[in-house]
């Protein structure tokens, strides 16, 4: 029989004769399901794991766990104490017994269902895993430093544009509105010719990360001590290490606050002289500050002391005809009133990054480009890495934007890059 003369009660016979009567009877489809009574219909929801969830990891999922759109279902990390603690978060969140825990980051990413990752592992993992996550396919929020020298920003910014994923790097204060604000004034030539911008280090120093005493080594489902090194080069297991580690954070560089605050403070200044290429002249430090020079003349200078009591991660803008000055308050100081014109600045205080996540998750719906995207980051981490080499070195050193190397200077072209430890690959 021809589908243009199956008359309706023929459909009916023969469906009910095949078995097709269960297909007819009504289904009833809950309202969570359509999007209704308030809820986020399951094709606007965005599914995702989290990769290292420590103590800034915890921070970072309970700003992800408030959107209504996010569906949180697996967290990887190298310690069973934190899987546990992070799925009874999770599962207590929804209700359910749906969290499910990796130790080895690769079995999560193999997750067709997952969009995409929070990576907030310690700094040693954040390239690494953010390249392997791209390669898989999903998107990802990465906590800073996201990059321990000058060759994986470069890298980590390419396989970014080349496999088209969205990526937030955990600079959260490029969504805060005063910090906002204070970076639009230097850009659009309120403050008069952009002339200087600072930032604040927490602290001048480039150390080692050093070798300690070799301890017995704990269970591997209790912590995987080989994949807690990851890429970073062998050493015997000892607990200190466990928590706030920073292996080689650049060449062998450990980094301090010039890498560690720098990597926010100094991104900030990226911003405001409107993300052009890292700076190309960095001096030897000297009276607690690191001046450095970008191709335009602006000076990128790394400042200690001197704020204005406006909380942490400070920095400074100054053009020939005003400044600005911002910081964690939520508070801003201008050179003159008139620069507001009429504008009110909300005052957000504490640097939340409950913006910052919003901010990932409505681009991983547009595919737009995030506020802290892998290109912002990628040249912002660049000025930190050479001014912590010229810092090491106590000496200036000039960096060529064309080539990606330090001119005429091998001692700091080895600091460029660092071996990984078999078997990563960036």
């Amino acid at each position: 029989m021809s589908h243009a003369h199956l008359h309706r009660r023929q459909f009916l016979q023969a469906a009910i004769s095949t078995g097709g009567a269960a297909a007819l009877a009504p289904t009833i489809i809950p309202s969570s399901a359509l999007g209704l009574d308030g809820a986020v219909a399951p094709s606007e929801r965005v599914v995702v794991g989290g990769i290292g969830i420590g103590n800034r990891g915890t921070y970072d999922l309970g700003c992800f766990l408030q959107q209504d759109d996010v569906q949180f279902v697996a967290v990887c990390d190298v310690k069973e104490k934190r899987r546990v603690a992070v799925k009874h978060i999770v599962d207590g969140k929804y209700g359910t017994d749906g969290c499910k825990m990796y130790r080895d980051f690769r079995e999560l990413l193999d997750r067709a269902d997952i969009d995409a990752v929070l990576i907030a592992t310690g700094p040693n993992w954040h390239a690494t895993a953010a390249m392997t996550a791209a390669k898989a396919g999903k998107d990802m929020y990465c906590e800073k430093p996201v990059t321990k020298n000058i060759s994986q920003s470069l890298i980590l910014a390419e396989t970014m544009r080349r496999t088209a994923r969205v990526f937030q790097a955990g600079t959260q204060r490029r969504n805060l509105p005063h910090f906002a604000f204070a970076c639009e004034l230097a850009r659009t030539g309120k403050l008069g010719k952009l002339k200087k911008v600072f930032a604040h280090p927490a602290g001048m120093q480039a150390m080692m990360s050093g070798w300690l005493p070799a301890q017995p080594e704990p269970d591997q489902d209790v912590v995987d001590w080989d994949m807690y090194l990851g890429p970073a080069a062998w050493r015997p297991f000892n607990a200190k290490l466990l928590d706030g580690f920073n292996f080689e954070k650049g060449g062998g560089l450990v980094g301090g606050g010039v890498l560690e605050w720098g990597s926010h403070c100094v991104d900030l200044c990226q911003w405001a002289v409107d993300d052009c290429l890292p700076p190309v002249e960095y001096n030897a430090p000297q009276d607690g500050q690191i001046v450095a020079r970008y191709e335009n003349g602006v000076e990128l200078i790394f400042r200690e002391k001197g704020w204005i009591p406006l909380g942490s991660c400070p920095v400074r803008f100054e053009g020939e005809t005003g400044w600005v000055e911002a910081g964690d308050s939520g508070k801003l100081v201008l050179s003159s009133p008139a620069l507001l014109a009429g504008r009110t600045v909300e005052e957000i205080g504490g640097y939340p990054a409950t913006y910052h996540v919003r901010d990932f998750l409505d681009c991983v719906k547009s595919r737009g480009q995030t506020k802290g995207n892998a290109d912002a980051a990628c040249n912002a981490h660049i000025a930190c890495h050479a001014a912590n080499i010229a810092l090491h070195l106590d000496r200036q050193v000039r960096y060529d934007n064309a080539t990606h190397t330090f001119i005429d200077d091998e001692q700091a072209n080895r600091l460029r890059s660092e071996a990984l430890r078999e078997p990563w690959r960036l």
